[in-house]
């Protein structure tokens, strides 16, 4: 299995896709077919666009947990959002937790900050959660980095019907959103240089 480095925010398992494969052949392409409602309009293939949402939704958790796409456990999120005047874009949204000390006015040192999870580590990279009841106030921040995605990295799906042509089209969109957000990551790290976890 691939490891986190600061390169890489995200990564997708294809090696865990086939190994616990209900059909022998994708675990992802499993959950593609539980979720074949949300996969077509009316019969007809989704847009590009839509098809995107749809796969990144389905390779994520909540949906697939493990997902197919791994993601680093130092990012809150890493989710695909509409943005724009008219919701017409599509960016890749990096939630990341920052501790005081990124600050400009430091806090006061009696508030609570976010603390180190233990348990969810990989490498240098470690989660933050929230801390636990203290009865202290807490000053828990969050950055959010848009990422824009090009047009290009988007297919649109030639199936209408869950398969393995579909299966294939995801995880080319898939990965293509994942290359996407690695070769953002040094905007990431610029974020939690210095961010002891």
């Amino acid at each position: 299995m691939p490891e986190f480095n600061s390169s890489t925010l995200a990564f997708t398992d294809d090696v865990a896709d086939r190994r616990d494969a209900s059909d022998g052949h994708s675990r992802f392409g499993a959950y593609l077919g539980y979720s074949a409602n949300l996969l077509h309009d009316e019969g007809e293939p989704l847009s590009a666009r839509e098809f995107a949402f749809a796969a990144w939704q389905t390779a994520t958790g909540p949906v697939m947990s493990p997902g197919y796409v791994r993601i680093r456990p130092d990012l809150h999120s890493l989710t695909l959002v509409s943005y724009g005047e008219d919701l017409d874009r599509i960016a890749l949204r990096v939630d990341v937790p920052l501790r005081h000390h990124h600050l400009a006015a430091r806090p006061d040192h009696r508030l609570s900050d976010w603390q180190r999870d233990v348990w969810a580590t990989d490498g240098a990279f470690t989660a933050l959660e929230e801390p636990r009841a203290t009865g202290r106030s807490a000053l828990l921040v969050t950055a959010t980095l848009l990422l824009p995605v090009p047009e290009h990295l988007l297919v649109a799906p030639t199936v209408a019907v869950p398969g393995w042509e579909m299966t294939a089209q995801a995880k080319q969109v898939v990965g293509a959103l994942v290359a996407w957000a690695n070769t953002n990551a040094h905007l990431v790290n610029g974020l939690t240089v210095g961010n002891p976890t």
